[in-house]
């Protein structure tokens, strides 16, 4: 016996067929094998990097995280944090000797998010600051001898309110708001005394941040620590976020100007680091479904004038270079994750980034040395998320890190790029092949359709596609008009369009790939989150054919968006007007999925979170209700989260069972 053992051991070896047995199917169990890697900050002389480390902890129901300091050279890592599950934005001091962080402070109800300052010499991170609602964000002075930093204020009425005088104003907010939303302010404090002051004040506020966005316009100091750029707006209800300008505080005495005339869609002010230009972003034809268009203007302020026109992307990063003569720019770029060296004429060099996408989440995380050098995360269609490192624009990404090779041991599908014409506009989607495809055998398939809608499907690391390849299923997931992946006209091309034409786009692609033979056109489920549901609803109730369906935080009645969600009133523009005004209202009715529902044939499984102040649940109510009263199979699940997407673990692969077990439940 073991002659025989002994043979066909090596008789594997020999085949290879061992590196299949090393392989494991991928399951959602394996969701415990992900390691997110996030927020890479790599330090002034480009020597080390500094990451935020998170691990899901399913026993306690969160992630439990920790910064990690990377060393370039030899890629060995150290543990920076300890006994602290909750660490985020860590910052490097301008001279590079300290780091300073955000963590919790305080047990319980009582705890809140603080600054905390940590010597790379070595010993215990001190507590900087004692905000009574929490730090959102910070930046350090030049000289690294402060740091400014927001915090929301305190309530005027605040005595008031502890006697039980609870009444507020309600205008331009979701249906969530449950007491008078608060304005966030600058505050400043000393790194060696722990001196704290308040810089503004007033009924305007810094940008509020509510999930899943970009994060808030960070602070920006001159070159000379005397000026600190920002950006104001007008109140801090939700709705009115459209109105935001940039201003330039005097630390000195508190007072602060506009740097241009404007009163809206400015964001993300930066100095150059020789403090001569100012870049910013300005939503182009002056709307908020415009792309980001990067800016250049003198410090003296005025508009100065856009450089990013002629790239044409959605830019979602925009960070100067050492030498104050060019910027690194990056977003979606056709079925990539792109970033360009960008000169001040606007010339742009594409950055070779291989099969590398860098990290997005309307944000991509890249910082810049001293020196020139880049750090980033990325990942591959079927690498996971590590961290990676770039001498100069010009050099190559390194890998530091493998956190995730573990995961990387499980099998995945092959993925790849699709392209159709439809109405005179070029599309592209990604399809995940059903691992150990067969050539010449039908499969199943299921369409995952993005959110956003400006966001983009690319050629990346999806945990989520890779499950379902693992199920035996083709995934497709289409771009369509409005995704930020093909510049200004075709991100515009959803304006009062919002299903329609975007519905076509999807269907034409799905066409594409029936006639490849390789799809069982009796077996094709659609589903998606936020907009990804409101495509989901609005195809299945405007196309026949589909077996399974999953809605998920689906948008169905624009109505509701416009008058409960937190985006409210700036949703207009995208519909066309106000829909209590003049003839609106049919434009709402014509472009809401909930208007053709009752058409919903296939099984449909809802699934939405309770507060979701995104995309309120009263419209998966609606389709519940036009489902079932019409006789379709339906099922609507909740969670009582008080967010659009849920930050647990568990709640995470709880969905994604739910999900993946519908779609089994009628596509096989």
């Amino acid at each position: 016996m073991r002659i025989v053992f002994s043979l066909v051991a090596t008789l594997m070896l020999a085949s290879g067929i061992n590196e299949v047995f090393a392989q494991k199917k991928f399951e959602l169990s394996d969701y415990a094998k992900f390691v997110t890697i996030a927020d890479p900050q790599i330090s002034p002389d480009g020597k080390s990097i500094v990451i935020v480390v998170s691990r899901p902890d399913y026993i306690n129901n969160r992630f439990n995280a920790e910064l990690v300091l990377v060393d370039v050279a030899s890629g060995k890592k150290r543990v920076l944090t300890q006994d602290r599950y909750s660490v985020s934005s860590p910052r490097w001091a301008p001279n590079g000797e300290q780091l300073a962080f955000i963590s919790r402070a305080g047990s319980g109800r009582e705890a809140t998010n603080q600054i905390f300052l940590l010597s790379l010499q070595g010993g215990e991170a001190k507590q900087i600051t004692k905000a009574a609602k929490g730090v959102q964000h910070f930046a350090w002075s030049p000289n690294s001898s402060q740091i400014a930093y927001a915090v929301l204020n305190e309530p005027k009425n605040k005595a008031e309110i502890e006697k039980g005088f609870t009444a507020f104003e309600i205008t331009n907010n979701d249906m969530f708001i449950g007491s008078q939303p608060l304005p966030a302010h600058i505050w400043l404090v000393n790194t060696n005394t722990a001196e704290n002051k308040r810089l503004t004040d007033g009924d305007w506020s810094l940008p509020l941040v509510i999930p899943p966005s970009a994060p808030s316009s960070p602070f920006s100091w001159s070159a000379d620590g005397k000026t600190i750029l920002f950006v104001k707006v007008a109140t801090p209800y939700s709705g009115d976020g459209q109105k935001r300008t940039i201003q330039l505080l005097n630390v000195e005495d508190g007072t602060y100007k506009p740097l241009t005339t404007r009163i809206k869609l400015e964001a993300y002010p930066t100095f150059s680091p020789d403090g001569s230009k100012i870049g910013y972003w300005y939503k182009s034809n002056n709307v908020n479904e415009g792309i980001n268009e990067l800016w250049i203007t003198n410090t003296t302020g005025g508009e100065g004038k856009p450089i990013s026109t002629q790239l044409n992307r959605d830019l979602y990063l925009s960070a100067w270079m050492p030498d104050s003569k060019s910027l690194l720019v990056g977003g979606h770029n056709d079925n990539k994750t792109s970033m360009w060296s960008m000169g001040l004429d606007g010339k742009t060099t594409p950055i070779n980034l291989g099969n590398i996408a860098p990290s997005w989440s309307f944000w991509l995380d890249a910082t810049i040395s001293k020196t020139g050098a880049i750090a980033f995360t990325g990942s591959e269609p079927n690498k996971p998320v590590e961290l990676y490192f770039m001498a100069s624009s010009s050099q190559k990404p390194i890998p530091l890190t493998d956190y995730n090779s573990e995961a990387s041991k499980l099998t995945f599908g092959k993925t790849e790029t699709i392209r159709w014409e439809n109405d005179g506009l070029q599309h592209c989607g990604i399809l995940t092949y059903p691992v150990n495809y067969e050539k010449g055998k039908k499969y199943p398939l299921v369409l995952v359709v993005h959110g956003g809608p400006n966001a983009a499907s690319i050629e990346a690391f999806s945990r989520f596609s890779q499950i379902l390849a693992n199920e035996g299923y083709f995934v497709f997931e289409p771009n369509y008009r409005g995704s930020d992946n093909l510049g200004s006209e075709y991100k515009l091309a959803i304006v009062q369009d919002a299903g329609a034409g975007p519905g076509r786009d999807v269907m034409a692609g799905l066409e594409k790939l029936k006639a490849t033979g390789m799809i069982d056109n009796d077996k094709i489920g659609v589903s998606g989150w936020s907009y990804g549901g409101y495509m989901t609803v609005w195809l299945a109730g405007h196309y026949g054919g589909w077996k399974a369906t999953v809605a998920g935080a689906a948008v169905t009645d624009w109505v509701d968006q416009y008058t409960i969600s937190d985006g409210n009133v700036a949703r207009a523009g995208a519909i066309g007007g106000s829909p209590y005004i003049g003839d609106n209202m049919k434009k709402y009715i014509a472009q809401s999925p909930i208007t053709e529902a009752k058409n919903i044939k296939a099984p449909t499984l809802i699934l939405a979170n309770t507060g979701d102040p995104r995309v309120p649940i009263t419209q998966s109510y609606k389709l519940y209700h036009t489902l079932i009263d019409n006789g379709t199979v339906a099922k609507f699940i909740g969670w009582q989260i008080p967010a659009h997407n849920a930050s647990d673990p568990i709640t995470q692969m709880e969905r994604d069972r739910l999900w993946v077990n519908w779609l089994n439940t009628y596509l096989k």
